[in-house]
C-alpha cells in the first residue's frame, strides 16, 4: 500500500498525564507544572494507557463555546505514541478510502459517511461506482489501541471493554452481506508496535464470536496500522486479522 497518507493533528501541548476519570476527563501536568483538566475523547477502558506520569500530547482550541481548551490525543507507550482519539480512526480511514489506498477497498468514486441501514443502525462509511463491482460496499471503522501482553504482546486487541453496539455492528454487516452487498469491518491499529490484530476473547467472548460469525457469512475483515506523531497521523501499513 502506499505508506504516507494521513491526517494532520497539531497535538502540541505536551504534558504528563496525572489521572483519567469519569470516562471523559482527564488531568495533564504542563511543563510549567500547571495541571489542567482536559477532555478525553475515548469511551473505552484504556486499558494500559493509563499509567500516571506518562508523556502525552493535547490539541488546544480557541472556540469559546467549549468548556475545555483541550483535548488528549496521545500517549508515550515504550518507544511509541498511541492514538487516544476514537474520532481520528475514522478521519483516516475518509482519507485512506478516498485516496484507494487499502488493497480491496479501493478503485470506489463514491463515499458517504454515517450511513443509515435500517432499525435505527448506522454505519461508518458507504462506498460505491466501482467500475468493476456494482455492489455497495458498507465499511465500519473500529479503533484498536490495546496491545496483549507477554507473549501476546506483538497483537493489537479489540475492543478493549465491552461492545454491545460493536457486537450490533457485526449483525448489521453480516446481514447487509446477505442481502448481497460487500461489507466490511475495517480495523485502524493507532499504535506501531504491534503485527497483528485479534478480538479479545477475555473482555468481550460475544463481539469476537459475533466478528467471526460475520466473517464466516462474507464480511471482509481489514487491519490498518497507523503511525502516530505530534503532528500527524499516517498510514503505514495493512496488518493480518487473525480471527
Amino acid at each position: 500500500m502506499k505508506r504516507g497518507t494521513g491526517i494532520p493533528i497539531g497535538a502540541d501541548m505536551k504534558g504528563r498525564l496525572v489521572k483519567r476519570y469519569k470516562r471523559f476527563l482527564a488531568d495533564v501536568e504542563k511543563p510549567c507544572g500547571e495541571v489542567v483538566t482536559v477532555h478525553c475523547p475515548n469511551p473505552g477502558s484504556m486499558k494500559g494507557l493509563q499509567t500516571p506520569g506518562s508523556s502525552v500530547r493535547c490539541t488546544t482550541s480557541d472556540d469559546p463555546k467549549r468548556k475545555l481548551r483541550h483535548t488528549l490525543e496521545m500517549i508515550r507507550v515504550g518507544r511509541v505514541w498511541v492514538g487516544l482519539h476514537t474520532l481520528r480512526a475514522n478521519q483516516l480511514a475518509a482519507k485512506v478510502l478516498a485516496s484507494g489506498v487499502v488493497p480491496g477497498l479501493d478503485g470506489y468514486r463514491e463515499i458517504q459517511n454515517e450511513v443509515a441501514v435500517g432499525g435505527g443502525s448506522r454505519l461508518d462509511f458507504l462506498l460505491s461506482g466501482h467500475d468493476d463491482d456494482e455492489r455497495p460496499a458498507y465499511v465500519e471503522v473500529k479503533s484498536v489501541t490495546l496491545r496483549g501482553e507477554g507473549d501476546a504482546s506483538e497483537r493489537g486487541l479489540f475492543p478493549d471493554a465491552v461492545t454491545t453496539r460493536g457486537q450490533r455492528h457485526m449483525h448489521t454487516l453480516a446481514r447487509l452481506r446477505k442481502e448481497g452487498a460487500r461489507a466490511a469491518v475495517l480495523f485502524i491499529v493507532q499504535r506501531a508496535d504491534v503485527n497483528e490484530v485479534r478480538p479479545a476473547d477475555e473482555i468481550d467472548p460475544a463481539y469476537g464470536e459475533a466478528l467471526r460469525a460475520a466473517a464466516n457469512d462474507g464480511v471482509e475483515v481489514f487491519a490498518l496500522q497507523a503511525r502516530v506523531t505530534a503532528n500527524r497521523i499516517a498510514a503505514e501499513r495493512m496488518l493480518p486479522v487473525k480471527l
